[in-house]
């Protein structure tokens, strides 16, 4: 439900081995007399199994390039070969319950998006986001694989219990500006909700409850709680106490200026990683703080129009701490993604990093999400 990539980071500083890693010294001291000749020919077998394996990892470490063979595809961190290879490691797991508890999802079309632009943005950044909005629908003129219709095709998998899909159509319904930060420079859990009564009963936003998400953008000089602390964006319904209607909505924040290595990684890196990470990849529109949130506000769309009211398509017992089908996939991009790789994604000849198209000829990197039929990780820049 709440998006923080710590995932991918924390991850990244414990990444698998594979390497056999002999047992620290003892700290008791055994003398030569004391030490009989069996346990002497088993601590020399140790030690030159121990150089053999060494040598044998390092020889299997020169092994692992880059992809070569096609210079727009790489991967900033290889994993492991053994894991690699593995056509179903990004994320499977027969372990993952991800069940459907009879809940509704936004099967109706188009879902309707309002958008509230709180705070000040820029014309270039509302076109942004928009552009990648309007490229989750199909077009009569897609755009080239791996794309973000495609992407979205994961999404519509799921059903209610008619069996009707999630839609595939969103469109920008309407939009609403608040330049004047008419409920603070800080908001709230509950004043986010404010923020939405405020666009409703200012008439600008009709009440949709069939179709409607309400879409909250705050820009990089609002705080909100929890913001960068613990959660990038999150996702949940208003209350009709707050708002006088229950309808879905979501809130990300823009994190350019206040926590870009937290919640628009691997755009950012953390300062503690100390250059033992792939490094900063280059954004693939040239902003740092809105590249890192699309994938914020995929993650929560994705979320939101499968589990609207938080009773629908979700893993574990707690409804009121889901792992959703963005949660399942935090922190992989691509094939060979897991265990703190973000996994195999594309670069421009500019050297920004991207995994799918959009419209108008717009790159994006976004997160995978969870597949139903394939009960694994699953996105349109998949390699096998």
């Amino acid at each position: 439900m709440c998006l923080c990539p710590h995932f991918c980071i924390c991850s990244y500083l414990q990444p698998i081995s594979l390497l056999f890693i002999p047992p620290s010294n003892s700290t008791t001291t055994v003398t030569d007399q004391e030490m009989p000749l069996h346990h002497f020919i088993f601590s020399f077998l140790t030690l030159a199994f121990c150089a053999t394996s060494s040598v044998a990892a390092a020889a299997a470490s020169k092994e692992q390039t880059l992809n070569t063979q096609d210079a727009e595809f790489f991967n900033p961190k290889l994993p492991p070969r053994t894991l690699s290879s593995s056509k179903r490691f990004e994320g499977s797991s027969n372990l993952v319950d991800l069940r459907y508890h009879m809940g509704p999802v936004l099967s109706s079309s188009p879902i309707n998006i309002y958008l509230i632009w709180y705070g000040r943005w820029s014309l270039s950044q509302k076109l942004l986001i928009k552009d990648f909005i309007t490229s989750i629908s199909p077009s009569a003129t897609p755009s080239p694989s791996p794309s973000v219709s495609e992407w979205w095709k994961t999404v519509s998998l799921y059903t209610d219990q008619t069996g009707a899909n999630v839609s595939r159509t969103l469109v920008v319904a309407k939009e609403h500006s608040d330049t004047r930060y008419s409920h603070g420079y800080h908001l709230t859990r509950l004043s986010v909700q404010q923020v939405i009564a405020t666009a409703v009963k200012a008439a600008p936003f009709p009440v949709d409850h069939r179709n409607g998400i309400y879409l909250i953008l705050t820009s990089h000089d609002v705080t909100v709680q929890d913001f960068c602390r613990a959660v990038c964006g999150f996702h949940y319904f208003t209350f009709p106490s707050m708002v006088g209607y229950t309808m879905p909505y979501a809130w990300i924040g823009n994190s350019g200026k206040q926590c870009p290595e937290v919640c628009a990684y691997p755009f950012a890196v953390p300062g503690y990683m100390g250059g033992g990470g792939p490094g900063a990849l280059l954004p693939p529109n040239g902003d740092v703080g809105l590249d890192g949130m699309i994938s914020v506000i995929a993650h929560e769309l994705a979320e939101l129009t499968t589990n609207p009211l938080v009773n629908a398509w979700y893993a574990g017992e707690d409804p009121t701490a889901p792992t959703e089908i963005g949660d399942l996939c935090e922190g992989l991009y691509g094939t060979g993604g897991g265990g703190g790789y973000i996994g195999q994604v594309i670069r421009d000849r500019k050297g920004r990093t991207y995994n799918m198209n959009g419209n108008k000829g717009r790159k994006f990197l976004v997160q995978w999400i969870w597949s139903p039929a394939l009960k694994a990780c699953a996105g349109p820049n998949a390699l096998d």
